[in-house]
């Protein structure tokens, strides 16, 4: 079993994975914490794959951009994301997110 330091949250959000080449692929994020995501998209990544994540936010016109992440593992389960760097506009965005699914989960 894995052991995280940041829970992670059931979520259902699009978003849009792009290459440094900036190829860009649509993924639909499963569960997001602090730190990192897991998604599911037609891409086939390799580990250690740098990315930009946006998570396309219902109601929001802006998403949460960032620009720093990196894909951790891949396999049945989908692709697992790790943000490297979040600036802090974006960071506080996500903490508000990850708050709200957070008593979401509560709730359920």
């Amino acid at each position: 079993m894995v052991t995280r330091k940041f829970p992670r949250y059931p979520a259902q959000i699009s978003s849009i994975l792009m290459q440094r080449d900036r190829l860009k692929y649509n993924a639909a994020i499963r569960d997001v914490s602090v730190k990192g995501c897991r998604v599911e998209s037609v891409i086939r990544p390799f580990t250690g794959m740098q990315l930009e994540v946006s998570l396309q936010l219902p109601g929001e016109a802006t998403p949460i951009v960032i620009t720093n992440a990196a894909v951790r593992w891949t396999g049945s389960h989908g692709i697992g994301i790790e943000f490297l760097a979040i600036a802090p506009p974006q960071l506080e965005r996500l903490t508000q997110l990850i708050g709200k699914l957070s008593s979401a989960s509560r709730v359920a």
